[in-house]
């Protein structure tokens, strides 16, 4: 399989599931290495495909099902799990998180976590790789897209996150 075969299929595979799928994955899969998929994904991306980088890998963006908002929130790195954890409880999914840089403007960084599982992976990641929050950048001030199911589960995400003192409001 050449370069144009597989980035089709590739292509193909992303666009056929709900769920990311890592760059290792996909290198086990067409047998070359990580870094071939990593420039793969970046070609595709040029040519127009809206590929999203996650904790958990490449996937496809497409339109939120449910009821989507966003909720301002402030905690440390400590609180982090616990704060996901309130939002997946409730049966909405964490989208991404955003920050405002002083350089660079808004930073988002794709989550897309569903559930414990998903949290607890995306914090194992972060412990690994000893990687630092986004949030940190802006003194634990961040905001979380969220698609809900309903209004009473976004209402329910932040009477949660108000009680652990992490929703920022008025």
């Amino acid at each position: 399989m050449d370069g144009i075969q597989r980035r089709h299929a590739i292509a193909q595979l992303l666009s056929g599931q709900d769920k990311p799928i890592s760059a290792a994955a996909l290198a086990r899969r067409y047998s070359v290495s990580r870094q071939i998929i990593v420039g793969d994904v970046a070609l595709l991306r040029a040519s127009g495909l809206d590929i999203s980088a996650t904790p958990r890998g490449y996937m496809i963006q497409r339109a939120p099902s449910g009821l989507v908002r966003r909720v301002a929130v402030r905690h440390d790195r400590a609180d982090m799990e616990a704060e996901l954890n309130a939002v997946v409880d409730q049966g909405c999914i964490v989208l991404d998180v955003i920050v405002e840089h002083p350089i660079y403007g808004q930073l988002t960084g794709p989550l897309q976590l569903a559930s414990r599982y998903d949290v607890s992976q995306f914090i194992a990641r972060c412990r690994q790789e000893d990687a630092a929050p986004l949030s940190q950048l802006t003194d634990g001030i961040h905001l979380h897209t969220l698609s809900c199911p309903d209004q009473e589960a976004y209402q329910r995400v932040c009477q949660t996150l108000r009680d652990l003192g992490f929703l920022l409001e008025g």
